[in-house]
């Protein structure tokens, strides 16, 4: 039998290392127009015509640091409500039209963000437009009390599937109200508390979704086969007439600072093994210490050598797995080293081990080697980022929104490049060696003589889930909804346009000595090479 080598050229300019390991210079360069309209909606349109798809982004600069304490989840929540309807949408229609067009949908909420973005053939771009501004402007009317109840419960039974009924599922929860203070807009979680939830009322929700989700606090990316003009015409046509909301502040940092070492322990009912986590306080997102950090996470625990794979995995065999890894947010930071220990390990072993790791990283350091593999490594994360137009419009709607400019890539390329072994080293000083931190034991259920010592009980309150709390929805009317009066008739859904053709790229092919066979395209917009051996 032949074998096969297939080799998928992402080709601009090759990454290159001289002897020395130097870099060769790379640009990359992505065409753009931006604009805003006159209700504050940023607009960012790329033209990519190598395939015959578009990718829709929407970014509203509002996730859970938004909310206030008491009226925790309504981030979340809305993710939720505005993927169900819409004044002129049906329920369930998002769903249906992309699904019926070809196309794939999601949308994802965290601290400081909430998104929504499609991928569609480009013939279907303007349904997606005319979807996507419609629950930007005109979602309101629909968020009657039979359609928030609903989501109350749905977003309860997620909350139960995905951290009370998994083993370290109340990991997240512990960490951040521990290590960031009463009050930070980073000291609950995303889903919020369910007793904040379930007390809301649809007065609360719909004052948050009128603050927040409107055009002048949303960014709209485009990138795809499309044409300019004709897609500027389409934005004016459905967002144009959407009002402005209310000016929304800007905030500065809030990095967090502990007075001392806080130890949290919890039994788990479903936990098979334990797992020791510690949360160090570290810096906001785009800081030059905060790539100094990531690098340090990986110098720590990801590479073969690494001291805490040396120490923890291959020395002392505590665990297969341990990660280390610096997490920068808008406001904040925190440095996570995270391990999964073996089933039966005291934790106190693996927290002595984690500092051995510390001493062996403090004596022997790393090399310029070392620094400039894990360069590579960001780099090629860095431009597969940007290789395909749903990742373009990702990378440009998050720069612009956290830095007013969708070409601060190439300060964000320019910051990896540019960090040195004293960087790392002064990072480490600065964050971690001998300074306070959280730290979580989770253990089986029956076996807390596993935790660390000086570990305290979380007091951790798990719901009865034979009991469990839900929103009464009985005897709730549905209401009729009224529909805002536009310029435009939103009822009416756009029809597709042409079916696009697609080019298939030209497959050139090859064959070594040896009787291998090589295959391979060549796509000329990335500095990357992908193969694959079959």
């Amino acid at each position: 039998m032949k074998k096969l080598l297939f080799i998928s050229f992402i080709v601009l300019i090759m990454i290159f290392f001289s002897c020395k390991q130097e870099y060769m210079e790379t640009t990359l360069s992505i065409p753009f127009e931006k604009y805003t309209l006159p209700n504050g909606l940023t607009v960012i349109i790329n033209e990519d015509h190598s395939d015959p798809i578009a990718a829709v982004a929407v970014y509203y600069h509002v996730g859970s640091s938004r909310e206030v304490p008491g009226k925790t989840g309504f981030a979340h929540l809305f993710e939720h409500m505005m993927f169900q309807r819409s004044e002129n949408v049906g329920q369930d229609e998002f769903f249906q039209n992309i699904m019926e067009a070809g196309g794939t949908l999601n949308g994802s909420t965290n601290q400081d963000r909430t998104n929504y973005y499609q991928v569609v053939p480009k013939n279907s771009l303007e349904m997606v437009l005319w979807m996507e501004s419609d629950r930007m402007g005109y979602l309101e009317n629909t968020v009657t009390q039979a359609a928030f109840v609903n989501q109350q419960n749905v977003v309860q039974n997620e909350k139960r599937q995905g951290v009370d009924n998994v083993a370290y599922g109340f990991e997240d929860y512990l960490i951040l109200k521990n290590l960031f203070p009463e009050g930070h807009p980073y000291s609950w979680d995303v889903i919020g508390d369910m007793n904040d939830l379930t007390n809301a009322t649809i007065e609360d929700v719909k004052a948050f979704h009128r603050k927040f989700y409107s055009p002048n606090n949303a960014t709209l990316v485009i990138s795809g086969d499309v044409n300019i003009q004709e897609t500027k015409d389409m934005i004016e046509k459905y967002f144009g007439e959407i009002p402005a909301g209310e000016s929304i502040e800007k905030r500065n940092p809030i990095p967090a600072t502990l007075a001392t070492t806080i130890k949290l322990y919890h039994e788990d009912n479903f936990a098979k093994a334990p797992q020791l986590t510690m949360a160090f306080p570290t810096v906001e997102r785009f800081s030059k210490d905060s790539y100094a950090l990531n690098f340090l996470g990986e110098i720590l625990s990801n590479t073969r050598k690494a001291p805490m794979y040396t120490v923890l995995v291959k020395d002392k065999r505590l665990t297969s797995r341990v990660i280390a890894v610096n997490q920068s947010q808008e406001l904040a930071g925190t440095f996570y080293i995270s391990v999964g220990a073996n089933p039966g390990v005291n934790l106190t072993d693996v927290e002595k081990a984690v500092f051995e790791a510390f001493d062996k990283f403090e004596k022997e350091g790393f090399t310029e080697d070392d620094l400039t593999r894990i360069k590579a490594r960001y780099e090629t994360r860095f431009y597969s980022s940007f290789a395909s137009v749903q990742g373009k419009a990702f990378q440009m709607a998050e720069y612009q929104m956290y830095k007013d400019n969708p070409e601060y890539y190439l300060n964000d390329l320019a910051a990896i490049q540019a960090v040195t072994i004293d960087d790392v080293k002064n990072a480490y000083n600065k964050y971690i060696r001998g300074k306070n931190y959280v730290q979580t034991s989770f253990v089986p259920k029956g076996q807390v003589e596993l935790i660390a010592e000086g570990s305290v009980n979380a007091g951790i309150v798990e719901e009865d889930v034979t009991n469990a709390a839900e929103v009464k929805a009985d005897n709730i009317a549905e209401e009729p909804i009224i529909k805002t009066v536009t310029k435009i008739d939103r009822s009416v859904k756009p029809q597709a346009g042409p079916d696009p053709l697609v080019n298939i790229p030209q497959i050139w092919t090859s064959s070594l000595k040896n009787g291998i066979e090589v295959w391979g395209i060549v796509h000329n917009e990335m500095p990357l090479v992908q193969y694959s051996i079959v």
